[in-house]
């Protein structure tokens, strides 16, 4: 049996794997965000190691014969996120996440304290990456940024309190702006960039190496006999892309997740930056993979759901599995800026086009329409930087919707998969890495692609009358953006 945790932004997933490969059994626990101030998005560091624990400690109690004959265990989590621990190990402070903008004048800083930044780390300096938060700590926390002594992602703090050790795979690594992409090291070069050394970065491992032993005192508290091994794991995105089987190039992904995400494996260091593509390592040896970030997706229907109280199932019901044709009314998802391909953290969100007659369900329909519209402009980042992306499964909690799924396939000109476990990806994917790091296997045996329950091919009627639209709402953004 195998067990993958994924530590997301809005919870923490916990999946426990056979040997078949299937799922046997999930739990969760919900996380809560702070914002205190415009632009701030930060998280409790140990809030994320109690959802983990308290997921599995779920598992074993629903399901303690199994969780016994746990041998291997993978870890995904959301990246970039700033996890600063003092010498004693403990958060200095709450953890500065992926989706917080407020290091927009230190990216600037540190593109002109390293101009090589491009070549090395293969992605622009954007307020989301964890280096140009550092200098934000430095310029403006000074006392806190003396006390560093090691910068943790969010996974990475977790995998400490299960292990004892501190470590980092190379796919979340990618994510820091101080990995060389190209050569997976360190790269003490971007490390001086922004005050830090190598004695601050955690140790670095392949996502399917063993990295260390899950500790005696936890593997007693779950039942689970022997030693246990703990993988390097992997970025959220690269992990989905293991549970999806997407490990050779060219396989494609888009995920409708909180952030949303079209991912595409290549077989080299392909940095992109003109386009703001993300160029990082896969959770493999010796693969990379491109991505293009939206960073509201699933969560632009999750604040409408707020707003209108109303939940999200109940929002999307009135509209049926398909719409005839694009909404009158024009949404930008840019509820916490934008990283492809815009890099804008100070962009935000717009509803154009509102008349006195404007129902609920148009705007519904508008904001599936606008993430479809922007997974579009990922689409056309990445294609710039490569190869056009054929096709694509579809992962994430958006992946739920075949309205939605039907809208992405119309919106973006080509087929889209909805996929079996589309919803647990990332937790499947870290399972499966567990997997690796225990048993040694070839990965194609593992990484093997999930059954499509349906392809959504995209519609001759509607696809001609959503480029038109995609070209007006492409003109909303360069209009607003000085307002």
């Amino acid at each position: 049996m195998y067990l993958g945790m994924d530590i997301g932004t809005s919870g923490v997933k916990a999946v426990l794997v056979n040997p078949a490969g299937a799922i046997v059994a999930t739990a969760a626990r919900e996380l809560s965000l702070s914002h205190p101030a415009p632009l701030w998005s930060e998280q409790d560091p140990d809030a994320w190691v109690d959802a983990a624990i308290g997921a599995v400690d779920d598992l074993a109690a629903r399901h303690p014969r199994e969780v016994s004959q746990v041998r291997g265990i993978g870890l995904s989590g959301q990246m970039h996120g700033a996890t600063l621990l003092g010498a004693d190990g403990r958060p200095l402070r709450p953890a500065i996440l992926w989706n917080d903008g407020r290091s927009h004048a230190e990216c600037v800083e540190l593109e002109r304290r390293c101009p090589s930044l491009h070549a090395i780390a293969g992605n622009l300096a954007m307020p989301g990456f964890t280096a140009p938060k550092l200098l934000w700590v430095a310029r403006n926390e000074p006392d806190i940024f003396a006390r560093v002594a090691k910068v943790l992602l969010p996974k990475a703090y977790v995998r400490y309190r299960l292990t004892g050790e501190m470590i980092e795979d190379m796919s979340d690594a990618a994510g820091t702006l101080w990995l060389d992409v190209g050569q997976r090291r360190w790269s003490a070069e971007l490390l001086r960039a922004t005050g830090l050394d190598l004695d601050h970065m955690p140790r670095l491992v392949e996502g399917s190496e063993a990295s260390a032993m899950l500790a005696p005192e936890l593997a007693q508290r779950w039942g689970m006999a022997g030693n246990v091994v703990v993988a390097g794991g992997a970025g959220d995105c690269a992990a989905s892309a293991i549970g999806l089987g997407a490990i050779a190039p060219g396989d494609a992904f888009l995920s409708l997740g909180t952030s949303g995400v079209v991912f595409r494996v290549t077989d080299r260091f392909a940095p992109a930056p003109a386009s703001a593509v993300h160029a990082f390592c896969h959770a493999l040896p010796g693969v990379w993979h491109q991505m293009g970030v939206m960073l509201s997706a699933a969560a632009s229907l999750a604040w409408l759901s707020g707003v209108m109280e109303t939940p999200a199932a109940a929002l999307l019901a009135p509209l049926g599995e398909r719409v005839d044709g694009p909404s009158p009314i024009k949404f930008l998802p840019y509820l916490d800026g934008e990283r492809t391909p815009h890099n804008d953290a100070a962009a935000s969100g717009a509803f154009v086009g509102l008349r006195g007659a404007t129902g609920r369900s148009q705007i519904v329909q508008a904001v599936l329409e606008g993430v479809a519209f922007a997974a579009r402009d990922n689409l056309a980042a990445l294609s710039g930087a490569s190869a056009p992306i054929a096709e694509v499964d579809l992962v994430g909690g958006g992946s739920r919707s075949p309205l939605w799924a039907q809208i992405c396939a119309d919106v973006l000109g080509i087929p889209v998969h909805r996929v079996e476990e589309g919803e647990v990806g990332a937790a499947l994917g870290a399972a499966r890495l567990g997997r690796l790091a225990a048993t040694g296997e070839d990965p194609a045996e593992v990484c093997t692609r999930p059954r499509r329950l349906a392809t959504l091919a995209p519609r001759a009627s509607t696809t001609s009358a959503y480029d038109d639209a995609y070209r007006r709402w492409r003109d909303l953004y360069p209009a607003l953006k000085e307002l």
